[in-house]
């Protein structure tokens, strides 16, 4: 062994990956009626009461198993929001590209989703929305297309 500092190796590299990720019985769930019924659920705790949209399995306040479903309207207030305006491979749609999160009538919780139907410069915290979904769903979030402004 010598006394000289080893320097490390840098490259550079520009990558897109793809990759697979499992969301469990519970996000499953959730998925499957997005895809089949168009229908958003929640899952609330037996304990606290909350309702937690995306569901999990387990309530984050009390550490108890959730296993009651709750179907929500999809309805719903905009807590907060960001506007993409660049063009990168992995988005879904065209810039300029409103992400939001809405906090679902009933749900303690909120939802991010795609805000559509309105010009970036019309978006205002408390707006309601509510979901549209594709007419062909694969078991994604990206089921929901947008959330439009609702009454």
């Amino acid at each position: 062994m010598t006394d000289k500092a080893v320097k490390p190796v840098v490259i550079e590299a520009d990558s897109i990956s793809t990759f697979q990720v499992t969301v469990g019985a519970t996000g499953t769930k959730f998925l499957v009626e997005i895809r089949d019924n168009k229908r958003i659920m929640g899952i609330k705790c037996s304990s606290c009461g909350k309702v937690y949209v995306p569901p999990r399995s387990h309530c984050p306040t009390c550490c108890v198993k959730m296993s009651e479903w709750v179907e929500l309207s999809g309805k719903g207030t905009l807590t907060t929001y960001t506007v993409v305006r660049y063009k990168e491979p992995y988005q879904p749609k065209e810039p300029p590209i409103i992400y939001g999160v809405i906090q679902l009538d009933g749900a303690d919780t909120g939802i991010y989703g795609i805000l559509g139907e309105v010009e970036p410069d019309k978006v205002k915290i408390g707006m309601r929305f509510e979901p549209v979904f594709k007419d062909e769903r694969e078991g994604s979030l990206l089921d929901i297309d947008h959330f439009r402004p609702s009454s």
